[in-house]
């Protein structure tokens, strides 16, 4: 198995965990109020927390891997890194959406790439030095990252006082 096919396995396995845990959440009443829920002021929601992978990952398979416009221009501002959580929380079935089409989106670049381009650093990526194949590895440990932060605000909205 190559490294990129092994990437793609990577991000298979978590995004299974990630589509299981908002289907945790679409099993409790009023799933909608719980995606808004924040563990404290100015705290990232839920619904934040999912979106920021799905648009991530737009922002690789486009921008940043192959100097393209990223799909969900109404999303990238909302949910990219260092953006602001807002009130306006999404659906369960527009995260899914999103999810579900950056994923496709960014298997389509990466389906795309040589392994003897792993050590490129892309122009969108000269700043912080990263090459493909690091950022394929960061790809997979970003997914995991917001997942876990999503499970414990979930965690934490169980117990809520």
């Amino acid at each position: 198995m190559s490294f990129i096919e092994t990437c793609l396995s990577q991000w298979d396995m978590n995004r299974s965990r990630t589509l299981a845990k908002l289907e945790e959440i679409a099993k409790l009443p009023d799933p909608e109020s719980i995606l808004g829920w924040r563990p404290g002021p100015g705290r990232a929601h839920l619904a934040w927390q999912f979106l920021h992978i799905g648009i991530t990952e737009e922002l690789f398979a486009t921008e940043r891997l192959v100097g393209t416009v990223p799909s969900f221009a109404d999303l990238v501002p909302r949910f990219r890194g260092g953006s602001t959580p807002d009130d306006n929380i999404p659906s369960l079935d527009r995260i899914r959406d999103v999810l579900d089409a950056s994923r496709t989106h960014l298997r389509q670049t990466v389906s795309a790439l040589q392994e003897s381009e792993l050590t490129v650093i892309p122009p969108a990526m000269k700043e912080r030095g990263l090459n493909i194949g690091q950022i394929l590895q960061l790809l997979a440990w970003h997914e995991a990252h917001h997942q876990g932060q999503a499970h414990i605000t979930l965690n934490l909205w169980k117990v809520r006082s």
